[in-house]
């Protein structure tokens, strides 16, 4: 499915591009400064995000193999979880590559078409990864707050349709903010104090200033990072009440764990979008923002498999199985 939604968009976004750099961009290519610095200090971020990356990877790869390959993890919450892993090597991948090619490069450039393409695909497996997090935290409710009919209501059809919506409705969103940024003027300068193609830095670069643009698309993120982020509250809100009723402690804070756990992830990512983009950025310093950036994008990633999966008592049975397998086989 993701394949088939690259190929399709990337074929639709360099077409209509192409002629935007003809007749109306002056600029065909953006320089990514990243993180700046002495050549040891960037050899050494630069082994630090690959060694990051690997690791995120691994963890979420191992995953991914656990839930297909044990049919034990069949069932809705780990197929959830088999594909919120999917994503983030996805999400991850999506700058990191490019992000160390930098580090290396001399010129740090990347082209217009490529830039804009870098922000299509990160910003929507981005709201894709806010779609499941508030998938996972409802079927989190049922188990908890409705056992009895969670077997008929999150059935196995029910299942593959959420996350098919979480998907394909992640990669509906931002065409249109895209298009409205990718149509503004750009003359001069093309330097992007960044390390991935971000709204706050493009309209700073903008030759004329687009505040009716800006407000679409400050606007149109507070809707999808407040909308999915209440959910999840709500969900959980109702979780926390339910576990309160709990007459065994030892149960009470089993749940409490988990919970608190899931909250920790959702926190931080949620507290970095909504820095990033749902304020204006051109307030905060292009520092900050890299910094902030960086958790969201990097390490988020890399905590949400021990957090949501190796955590998890069938889960880690899974792994060991899957690795043990993998070990006799070679």
């Amino acid at each position: 499915m993701f394949t088939i939604i690259h190929f399709l968009v990337t074929s639709v976004f360099l077409t209509a591009l192409r002629p935007q750099n003809r007749t109306m961009h002056f600029v065909t290519e953006f320089i990514l400064l990243g993180f700046q610095g002495q050549r040891e200090m960037q050899s050494c971020c630069f082994s630090l995000i690959l060694v990051l990356y690997l690791l995120t990877l691994l963890g979420n790869g191992a995953i991914v193999c656990a839930v297909k390959w044990d049919r034990r993890l069949h069932i809705p919450m780990y197929v959830l979880l088999g594909n919120f892993a999917f994503l983030e090597i996805w999400y991850i991948s999506s700058t990191v590559p490019n992000m160390l090619v930098n580090i290396l490069s001399e010129t740090k450039t990347i082209s217009f078409s490529g830039c804009f393409l870098q922000f299509y695909f990160f910003f929507s497996l981005g709201t894709t990864e806010c779609f499941f997090l508030s998938v996972m935290a409802y079927d989190r409710y049922l188990a908890i707050c409705r056992p009895l009919h969670y077997p008929s209501i999150m059935t196995r059809k029910v299942c593959v349709t959420l996350v098919c919506v979480c998907w394909v409705s992640g990669f509906l969103c931002y065409p249109v903010p895209v298009a409205l940024i990718s149509q503004l003027p750009f003359c001069g300068p093309n330097v992007i104090d960044h390390f991935v193609c971000d709204p706050g830095p493009l309209f700073a670069l903008a030759c004329i200033s687009a505040p009716s643009t800006e407000l679409i698309c400050y606007t149109f993120n507070s809707v999808i990072i407040f909308g999915s982020f209440l959910s999840i509250l709500g969900s959980y809100t109702l979780v926390i009440r339910a576990v309160l009723r709990v007459p065994s402690g030892a149960g009470r804070t089993k749940a409490f764990s988990t919970c608190g756990s899931h909250l920790t992830v959702v926190s931080l990512f949620y507290g970095t979008l909504m820095v990033m983009h749902v304020s204006p950025t051109s307030e905060n310093p292009a520092g900050m923002l890299k910094i902030i950036t960086l958790i969201y994008s990097v390490m988020t990633p890399l905590l949400n498999p021990l957090i949501y999966s190796l955590r998890n008592k069938e889960m880690k049975n899974a792994l060991k199985k899957v690795l043990g397998l993998t070990i006799s086989q070679n």
